[in-house]
């Protein structure tokens, strides 16, 4: 910081000395040791806080970054499935020709089928925004906890 030599020192000490004798010296030096350590406590502790403010900082960017990438991938998987529900609707609603009789329990079933795709969507998209809640948040409680949890609420 300061470019002080030792001859710099020599100088500023016989100046001290002369002005303010032998008997305040010691005392002046002793003070002005202990206000030097003190800003330099302080300015250590200001770094220290600026640098956790920064690291903090860059946390929260990489977490927004995770995070919407997680909302990439699941907006994917959503259209994926989406995808796959109307090319599996599209066969189903397909009557197959020279079958006769059995294109009604076809349509029957493909009926089932299309509602049994309709759940799993519908359940796949529950467990990703679930799972997108809890990765944010905290981590859920076990099924344990949550079922003893639920009894207690419900003996209360």
């Amino acid at each position: 910081m300061f470019d002080i030599g030792f001859l710099e020192l020599l100088i500023i000490g016989v100046v001290g000395l002369l002005v303010l004798g032998p008997e305040r010296l010691p005392k002046a030096a002793r003070t002005a040791g202990l206000w030097i350590g003190r800003i330099k406590r302080s300015v250590a502790g200001m770094q220290r806080e600026i640098s956790a403010q920064l690291e903090a900082e860059e946390l929260r960017q990489k977490l927004k970054e995770q995070e919407r990438k997680l909302d990439d991938s699941v907006n994917q998987a959503k259209r994926s499935a989406e995808q796959a529900k109307r090319s599996v609707e599209s066969i189903a609603d397909t009557p197959s020709k020279g079958n006769g009789g059995q294109a009604d329990s076809t349509g029957a079933q493909s009926a089932s089928a299309g509602q049994r795709l309709d759940d799993a969507v519908d359940s796949a998209a529950r467990a990703s925004s679930s799972s997108a809640s809890a990765s944010t948040l905290s981590p859920a409680p076990s099924d344990d906890t949550a079922s003893s949890e639920h009894k207690d609420s419900a003996t209360r």
